[in-house]
């Protein structure tokens, strides 16, 4: 069955001499994984270049029920970058949120508040300077939502503590090493009020950033037993510090 979708590219492998095989959270059809053939030569019009992480993307292919690998025909790019793929720090956000992605989807199938989410966001992070540094720390938090496992960032009592294995703020400091410590946990309650738009006004340290990205991932592996080491966490901390 041919089909007309749009995505969002999560990862692509090399195949063969010229091919290549792109795993894209569609609008309509969930996670799929689809073989791009000559997407590596030159009479491809470039299409390998369209299949960079966090790539939104038009697509027409062959859909096969019950096949884990399709076929495509057509491809274009959706959404035309214009700072992700040139500003080494937006590159390394966007790939390290690709990763996430790949490992925390899997549903084939439509969830269009979440492929709107996504597409939205990512879009207008392209679109911003200041503000885009704390954007993964912001996306994260809210896709956990989408995913099923938002936390309850409400005030507990005069000190605070999230408990990451509740997902909640609580009064007092858990027995287990799963927490947020006081210090951190009032940031991440900040972090959990703001619209995108209110991003540029969140003012942190690189300290402080990169210990609420430790809570978040340590959260989401908390919470999906299969995600994982997260291989591009270390070079998105290098291009941090």
């Amino acid at each position: 069955m041919l089909v007309s979708t749009e995505g969002i590219v999560l990862h692509s492998i090399k195949y063969g001499e010229s091919s290549v095989i792109a795993t894209i959270y569609t609008r309509d059809f969930g996670r799929q994984s689809y073989m791009v053939n000559a997407a590596r030569t030159a009479k491809s019009k470039n299409k390998a270049s369209l299949l960079q992480p966090l790539f939104c993307v038009s697509l027409v292919a062959y859909q096969k029920h019950n096949s884990e690998l399709h076929r495509v025909k057509e491809l274009k790019a959706d959404l035309v970058y214009q700072s992700v793929p040139f500003e080494i720090a937006k590159s390394a956000i966007a790939i390290f949120l690709a990763e996430v992605l790949y490992k925390a989807i899997h549903e084939q199938e439509s969830n269009p508040e979440m492929y709107d989410f996504i597409k939205s966001s990512v879009q207008y992070f392209d679109l911003i300077d200041a503000g885009s540094g704390n954007f993964h720390l912001w996306f994260l938090f809210r896709l956990a939502g989408y995913l099923g496992f938002q936390p309850q960032i409400e005030k507990a009592g005069f000190e605070n503590w999230f408990d990451l294995k509740t997902g909640s703020v609580v009064h007092f400091q858990p027995a287990h090493p799963f927490y947020a410590n006081k210090e951190i946990t009032p940031v991440l309650m900040e972090l959990a009020s703001l619209k995108i738009q209110d991003l540029a006004g969140f003012q942190i340290t690189r300290k402080v950033r990169d210990s609420l990205l430790s809570v978040i991932i340590d959260y989401y592996q908390l919470h999906f037993e299969n995600l994982g080491e997260i291989k591009s966490l270390g070079v998105l901390r290098e291009v941090f510090n």
